[in-house]
């Protein structure tokens, strides 16, 4: 029988108890496959919970669950809250930056923590963000004999004393959070100046058409912001850079954001970095453009991907209209100025034009 030494405990299975290996693994479990075994799990073990680690290695009719509700069922009905307007997220095993995408006023949410201390330190955190006004209820032993519940400010956090399992229910107040749209600020990301700036970074993302799980390749990424908002989009995303500054760029973001789940970073030039991925379902080349590359990953590439291809330069300029001639797609040549001082006046200053190659393979 495997599980926590709490579960273990409460169970009462004395010899027969195997506590989960530190880091977590499920090696144990499936060193035992083929006998009869069983897993401790509290609440439903398909909702951030042990099942869902398990059964990728198992057949269909090598194991059953038990569900009992779970965590978040059990505090949403503690505050009556409807759990479909709920975000739910695991935070006993991932970074409160986790939490970035859903921060918004008004926003509900349910988190389980690590421990006591994860309490507070999720309060410091929030508050950090702008969102200390957000009053939290503080979940012990949920549905047990020493539940308790009690309620905190996250800016006035002082609770004590706090014991494990342990669940958050945050009522955010604060902002304003991230836009939902495309086009986030250039300050927002950490950059050394090669960066998609916003507005060219709103039209290329719509240009590649994220949708959920949808995986990118951002090649010549610079600080990451393409795959960076493709990722909060839903997608998953793999950056390619060849400068190791720009790589601890992209790093910070990816931190900053709370992607670590969604988003990689490869050092390294293309093509060569591509060797031993998987086919993507889009493209982006941001950086670094050139025959050698665009002909690699024609090559490479199975029917379907969008490629989409930024130039700022003549030279990458006209590789882009030669390779729309000959492969399709289409050409966009997107022109921006911004008002600037014009001596006691003001005038528009016009930014670099950029030309983008959008095509389906």
């Amino acid at each position: 029988m495997f599980g926590g030494p709490r579960h273990l405990a409460l169970a009462g299975v004395g010899a027969r108890g195997r506590a989960w290996p530190v880091p977590f693994s499920t090696a144990p479990v499936l060193g035992f496959r083929g006998r009869q075994v069983a897993v401790l799990a509290s609440g439903d073990p398909f909702w951030f919970g042990a099942g869902g680690a398990l059964v990728p290695d198992l057949a269909i009719g090598e194991w059953r669950a038990f569900p009992a509700p779970s965590t978040f069922a059990l505090a949403a009905n503690r505050l009556g809250w409807r759990l479909e307007d709920t975000r739910c997220r695991g935070l006993h095993a991932a970074p409160y930056a986790r939490l970035i995408p859903d921060l918004a006023p008004g926003a509900r949410l349910i988190c389980t923590l690590r421990d006591g201390a994860a309490a507070g330190e999720l309060a410091a955190w929030l508050t950090a963000q702008g969102f200390g006004a957000s009053n939290l209820w503080l979940f012990e032993a949920l549905g047990g004999a020493r539940e308790r519940v009690r309620q905190a400010q996250a800016d006035a956090f002082a609770l004590s004393g706090i014991t494990t399992p342990v669940a958050v229910a945050i009522a955010l107040q604060g902002g304003p959070g991230l836009a939902r749209v495309p086009g986030l600020p250039d300050a927002r990301f950490a950059h050394d100046g090669q960066i998609t700036r916003s507005a060219v970074r709103a039209l290329t993302l719509s240009a590649l058409a994220p949708r959920e799980g949808a995986w990118l390749w951002d090649i010549g990424a610079g600080s990451g912001s393409v795959a960076v908002e493709w990722c909060l989009a839903g997608g998953i995303a793999t950056a390619i850079e060849a400068r190791a500054d720009r790589v601890a760029n992209i790093r910070a973001n990816i931190e900053g954001f709370g992607i670590g789940h969604r988003m990689t970073v490869i050092h390294g030039a293309a093509p060569a970095a591509l060797a031993g991925l998987a086919a993507p379902d889009a493209v982006f080349v941001g950086g670094g453009g050139n025959e050698a590359l665009l002909t690699a990953l024609w090559a490479a590439l199975p029917a379907g991907v969008r490629l989409v291809a930024n130039a700022v330069t003549l030279e990458t300029e006209a590789l882009l209209v030669a390779w729309q001639a000959a492969r399709g797609g289409s050409l966009m040549r997107i022109e921006l100025a911004r008002a600037g001082p014009l001596g006691r006046m003001r005038g528009w200053v016009a930014e670099r034009p950029v030309v983008q190659w959008r095509v389906v393979t």
